[in-house]
């Protein structure tokens, strides 16, 4: 490949900032560099930025979400103590208030969530990008992150990218590393840096699939899913008991997939699922097709007498349950289940579906893994190489879906963006 001549950004003020990454972290920490009076590029792999965030939006922008802020904090499990004070300085309302800065009114629907008012992400985006632009922010697009040039030594920072004119060569004071995670490679999210960072001696946890769905035992039968897949399963509730513990309990819905179980429901307990099944081989989660009602209560309205209605016909006047609901039943019950009442009610309040592999990081919506934080200081520095800086999805942590992901991105860049900025401070400018 040809070799392109080096771009050279000797140290001068205001000091040069590449931001590696054009995604929501990478974007909320270009913006907070170029306020800080820092000359920043943003580069990216795609020929725009922001696809992934567009992308999510399709649907209606998630934003964030309206619950209490110890609640919302709890969401990130593990990781809730270390991301807790960047999300306690841009949390929720800071989030909906910097929207607000760019014109997009922000409502809380129903569900706790919150959303643009128009429902949309490009408007959002078009906005930030003007006012990114007009900040002095430049961009790079088509740019791939190939590593460095040159060997850790002070803070110099030589960049690699590839792009379709050749190998091009970038120097910059300090960089912000805001590649994602592993989910939806083609929209540029690919880990493709793990190997880099890994390469330097940095601390990088196996990227897995987050918020995914779950692939049942065995399969779902042909008739079952010529007629079901792609339905919603509503007003149900999944229990696990997991291999910490603990049982997790959550309501919602979800849906019939082509190999298994996916949405909403499901992605809320997708960690719990992921984990048992790396520890047991597989796990059972039990779903309550009838929540307003108590075993005792269906096992006795089950066992007044049907005459000559069907079983279906029974199951849906006496217990509510049909459609999707009672084809499950019968794709997962023994058949001699539904000659006993007290059986039958046992199986609509605790369907076992037997899940054995979680879908493949590429259909995820989001990854769990990344840098270590043990591998960054208080500013989201690498121990392993002074001047860079990671935040967004390529840290270690995992969130469910809910608005809680763009949250910690947009606070973990805006974190990231502060740290090498009070570092660019403190370093001087000889040594950059």
């Amino acid at each position: 490949m040809a070799t392109r001549s080096v771009t050279a950004i000797r140290p001068h003020l205001p000091r040069q900032a590449a931001v590696i990454g054009g995604g929501p972290a990478g974007l909320m920490a270009a913006e907070a560099l170029a306020a800080a009076g820092m000359a920043v590029t943003v580069f990216d792999t795609m020929p725009s930025v922001g696809r992934k965030f567009l992308l999510a939006g399709r649907g209606g922008l998630n934003l964030t979400h309206g619950e209490a802020l110890d609640s919302f904090l709890s969401r990130y499990g593990a990781r809730h103590g270390v991301l807790e004070p960047m999300i306690r300085a841009f949390g929720p309302q800071a989030l909906r208030d910097w929207a607000h800065g760019l014109g997009v009114e922000t409502f809380v629907g129903s569900s706790g969530r919150v959303f643009p008012q128009e429902m949309k992400a490009a408007p959002l985006l078009r906005a930030w990008l003007a006012r990114l632009r007009s900040a002095g922010v430049r961009f790079e697009v088509r740019h791939r992150w190939l590593g460095w040039a040159d060997e850790p030594a002070g803070t110099r920072q030589l960049l690699r990218f590839s792009t379709p004119d050749g190998e091009r060569r970038v120097e910059a004071d300090a960089v912000l590393l805001a590649l994602g995670g592993g989910s939806w490679a083609k929209f540029g999210s690919d880990g493709a840096w793990v190997p880099c960072l890994r390469a330097l001696g940095v601390e990088v946890a196996e990227l897995q699939p987050a918020n995914c769905g779950f692939d049942v035992a065995a399969g779902w039968s042909t008739h079952f899913l010529t007629r079901f897949k792609g339905q919603p399963l509503k007003n149900v509730v999944g229990r696990l008991a997991a291999t910490d513990g603990q049982c997790h309990e959550r309501a919602g819905e979800c849906l019939v997939s082509a190999t298994g179980i996916e949405g909403g429901l499901i992605y809320a307990l997708s960690t719990a699922l992921r984990d048992t099944i790396s520890a047991r081989g597989q796990a059972t989660l039990e779903l309550d097709l009838a929540p307003g009602r108590s075993q005792q209560r269906l096992a006795a309205e089950l066992a007044r007498p049907r005459g000559s209605r069907s079983m279906a016909s029974h199951l849906q006047g006496q217990a509510g349950i049909k459609g999707i609901k009672a084809a499950l039943l019968r794709e997962c019950l023994p058949q001699d289940a539904f000659d006993s009442p007290a059986r039958l009610a046992a199986g609509i309040k605790s369907l076992p579906l037997t899940l054995t592999a979680a879908r493949p990081l590429d259909e995820a919506i989001s990854s769990a893994g990344g840098v270590r934080f043990e591998a960054v200081d208080d500013r989201l520095m690498l121990r392993a190489r002074p001047g860079v800086f990671v935040a967004g999805e390529m840290l270690d942590w995992e969130a469910p879906t809910g608005g809680y992901l763009l949250t910690a991105c947009s606070a973990t860049g805006l974190a990231a963006a502060r740290g090498l900025a009070d570092w660019i401070v403190q370093t001087p400018a000889d040594t950059a």
